[in-house]
């Protein structure tokens, strides 16, 4: 069977040959130069690493997105705690006056004479030898029974006197 094929290194038909000497051109991005109204030269490029400005823009917003997602959790926690130590510092502020006025009654009443006049005042006590007295003031005088003068009503027609007149002293 014989060979088709040309020989190695010999030209192929339909393509024309490069000169020994002749290196590869490179296949970079390609320029195009294109006229504006003004009449510059504008050259277009394929952009920074070969993306367009909106894909880095959207990129971009992605990234900031992702950064402000990242850092509002730990954000929120800071704050919640920190609103959550203010509270604890002035419940335990507080608490602090509360044992110190309990404190300081503790030593008002630690003195037996201070001890004896509350048992006098508040508990009506008397000394040895002492006579107590208590003095009842006189009661004024008794209202009518209103409420009786009504009883054989229902409640619902009391209940209804009494928004229209007003409820009895």
């Amino acid at each position: 069977m014989a060979d088709d094929r040309p020989a190695r290194g010999a030209p192929r038909e339909g393509r024309a040959r490069r000169p020994v000497g002749a290196t590869a051109r490179r296949r970079g991005p390609r320029l195009t130069r294109t006229r504006s109204r003004a009449g510059s030269v504008v050259a277009a490029t394929g952009g920074f690493l070969g993306v367009s400005s909106t894909r880095r823009a959207a990129v971009l917003a992605v990234v900031v997105c992702a950064i402000a997602l990242t850092v509002s959790v730990p954000l929120r926690n800071y704050v919640a705690q920190q609103q959550e130590l203010a509270a604890v510092t002035a419940q335990q502020r507080a608490l602090q006056r509360e044992v110190d006025e309990l404190a300081a009654e503790q030593a008002r009443l630690a003195d037996p004479a201070v001890v004896a006049a509350e048992a006098r005042s508040r508990l009506g006590y008397a000394s040895p030898g002492e006579t107590p007295y208590v003095v009842q003031l006189p009661q004024g005088p008794a209202a009518p029974e209103v409420a009786g003068l009504f009883r054989d009503q229902p409640w619902y027609d009391r209940l209804w006197r009494e928004v229209r007149e007003g409820a009895p002293p």
